[in-house]
């Protein structure tokens, strides 16, 4: 493998792939029905003379590149959801589309892994193995991964000799450097829904009342207090209530108060812990109040592991790309990725790549799922030629 010679390929093809990014970040689709841009992946995928199957389902593109011998299986992903709010950018290829937005670089990864097949397609000759190309739908909360794996996804895949591998973009790292680590790169998600019921009345009489909205405060603050308490200051923890609904008038005392947040973890029996332990300082908090609360735990995508072995793998292969760029992460991300749920069954692992702009240290950066982020395109080159390079040096011994 001539990390080089992928990496200038790559790079002739920017100018395309700078066109065909652009024309999905006008269109952005969010969830797991995405007609627009799935067809557009099956169109580029079939000029590849490659033979695409759509999800019946969901909105999922599935393709396979077959190698001039047998051997393992590499599976490469991309993402292809958006998230559902509104760019807030002055780009002139800025989304098209009301409450929509590529804000999280996922329109980058689709462009990345058609651009890693055509240089994979160019190169069969030298896969022992299959490359299976997976164009995911649903990321973004959706569970798009788990529904493509019970739809058959990882079917007949040996977790002895496949492995998967994938990209995330992140406007927090430089340009065109490599991110990544062994073990927990990403956290697990949990969904917190609490409803906090009180007794509703007049703002100028709270004492007739049990006004929930103060009860919601103190809560939220006490979360902070769980994780500082309960877990080892050594281990990531993150409790979150990020949105609160109560009264729609300012002297209306509201019958119940609705909170939603996100619970993340890097080790399981923290999170087992760390369930039990918001449920019961929420309960408490409630009954000295008067209130009674009504606590939902959905289970969210689980922590994401990076292979060791596969994983430095990848950072060899990157090496070779990029050199001094590719950097082994401290500590994991606190951010989830449902990519979880296919390395949980085919070993792998992720690398971030940095699409941040050029500006000095410490100036604030729009960081991904920001209105006003912005994703450096050059580096897809490097991206493509990083997917390309580690399926070859799995299907090909380098």
């Amino acid at each position: 493998m001539d990390p080089e010679t992928l990496l200038a390929e790559a790079g002739a093809r920017l100018p395309a792939m700078i066109e065909l990014r652009r024309r999905l970040h006008r269109h952005p689709e969010v969830g797991l029905e995405l007609p627009w841009t799935r067809s557009v992946v099956v169109d580029e995928l079939r000029a590849l003379g490659l033979e695409p199957r759509v999800g019946d389902a969901i909105g999922s593109v599935v393709a396979t590149i077959d190698g001039s011998r047998p051997g393992p299986t590499v599976l490469l992903r991309a993402d292809m959801d958006a998230l559902p709010l509104d760019e807030a950018t002055d780009l002139p290829y800025r989304s098209e589309v009301a409450g929509a937005m590529h804000a999280c670089g996922h329109d980058l990864h689709i462009t990345m892994l058609l651009a890693a097949a055509r240089l994979l397609v160019a190169r069969r000759d030298r896969l022992a193995g299959r490359v299976l190309l997976c164009f995911q739908p649903g990321e973004e909360g959706y569970y798009g991964a788990r529904a493509m794996i019970d739809a058959g996804l990882l079917d007949g895949l040996d977790p002895t000799r496949d492995r998967s591998f994938a990209i995330h973009v992140f406007s927090s790292f430089p340009v065109g450097t490599v991110h990544l680590r062994a073990g927990p790169l990403m956290a697990a998600m949990d969904v917190l829904r609490l409803t906090i019921h009180g007794r509703g009345g007049h703002a100028s009489a709270q004492y007739l009342a049990v006004n929930p909205t103060p009860i919601a405060a103190e809560v939220i603050l006490a979360m902070e207090a769980v994780t500082i308490r309960q877990v080892s200051p050594v281990e990531p923890a993150i409790v979150t209530f990020s949105n609160v609904v109560a009264s729609s008038a300012p002297s209306v005392i509201p019958e119940s108060a609705r909170l939603t947040g996100t619970m993340r973890s890097i080790d399981e029996r923290t999170r087992a812990r760390l369930k039990d332990h918001v449920r019961t300082v929420i309960e408490g908090i409630c009954t000295m109040h008067g209130a009674r609360p009504d606590l939902e735990i959905e289970d969210g995508y689980p922590m994401t592991a990076n292979d060791p072995a596969f994983a430095a793998t990848v950072l060899e292969v990157a090496s070779g790309l990029v050199g001094s760029g590719v950097h082994e992460m401290p500590a994991p991300l606190m951010a989830a990725e449902d990519f979880s749920y296919i390395l949980d069954r085919i070993p792998g692992a992720m690398a971030f790549l940095g699409t941040g702009p050029d500006v000095p240290p410490g100036t604030p950066v729009p960081n991904n799922h920001s209105a006003y982020v912005r994703f450096a395109e050059e580096p897809m080159a490097t991206g493509a030629a990083l997917h390309a390079a580690v399926a070859l040096r799995h299907l090909s011994g380098g």
